[in-house]
């Protein structure tokens, strides 16, 4: 007797145990994307009064949304926790979803939608209608997990005068790591080197890049090829800090990693983690 087929090929649920405490939620109208995206922030009590309040960017990764940092990884209950004990200056955290492009978007540009600019340009500008403190001149630190992974230490490549620091944790390296856990095909994705590698990326920035970090669990089936971006990146002289931990692909390691990523942006909100003073254009 055959089976029916499942209804839906994924189901990504939210964690009824984490609190919601600070979230608020938004959907704007993109035009980089020419139709509705949605945004999950949360501002700290100890932002008020600040200007150019840093913004903490948290890019998800494949079949998940705006909400997933915050609702699987409590996000917004770690940075709280980091900023009640000094370790972290106060921050907006910001976390789009990624354009909900079939099974997830790469953050690049496709044919007649840029996931690009929606969140390199469309996000930050957001963000400074959102929270009194943030202006323009507000700094930018970009975090994602594996397909946001690829997006946040690519976009510290091409953008390296725009994002102050970039991390990543279970990063997908190349686009094509994607084909197996992506139902649909690339086709009409942006073929440009710096859009299909993080090395790519890095190796070609026009600028001194940011400061990088990027983790991997052993177990993860990622692991080897973060090692060998890793690699590559000292062959290039490009400097970076790269840690592995034991854990999987999965949010228990997310969850845990993601302090070391805040951790590592509020030491360089306070200038103790220099730029990698090297151009590499």
């Amino acid at each position: 007797m055959n089976s029916k087929p499942a209804p839906f090929r994924t189901v990504e649920r939210s964690n009824l145990g984490i609190p919601m405490d600070g979230l608020e939620f938004v959907t704007v109208k993109s035009r980089a994307l020419g139709q509705r995206a949605d945004i999950t922030f949360h501002v700290p009590p100890q932002a008020r009064g600040c200007t150019d309040l840093p913004v903490v960017m948290l890019l998800h990764g494949v079949y998940g949304s705006h909400w997933a940092w915050a609702l699987k990884g409590g996000a917004h209950v770690t940075a709280q926790r980091l900023i009640d004990e000094g370790a972290l200056p106060p921050v907006m955290l910001v976390m789009p979803s990624d354009g909900l492009w079939g099974d997830g978007s790469g953050y690049v540009a496709h044919g007649g939608q840029d996931f690009e600019r929606w969140i390199i340009d469309e996000v930050p500008q957001l963000a400074t209608q959102l929270a009194a403190g943030c202006t323009s001149r507000s700094p930018l630190l970009v975090a994602g997990l594996s397909m946001g992974g690829f997006g946040a230490l690519r976009l510290a490549g091409k953008y390296p005068d725009r994002i102050t620091a970039a991390a990543a944790h279970s990063a997908v390296t190349d686009l094509a790591q994607l084909d197996d856990a992506i139902e649909e095909n690339r086709d009409g994705w942006s073929d440009a080197c710096a859009d299909r590698t993080v090395l790519a990326a890095l190796t070609g920035a026009r600028g001194k890049l940011p400061p990088l970090r990027f983790d991997c669990g052993r177990s993860d089936g990622l692991s080897a090829a973060n090692f060998a971006l890793h690699q590559s990146l000292q062959d290039a002289g490009i400097a970076h800090e790269y840690a592995q931990r034991n854990g999987d692909h999965d949010w228990d390691y997310w969850t845990l990693a993601l302090e070391d990523t805040l951790r590592f942006f509020g030491d360089v909100l306070r200038g103790e983690r220099p730029a990698t003073g090297e151009d590499h254009a």
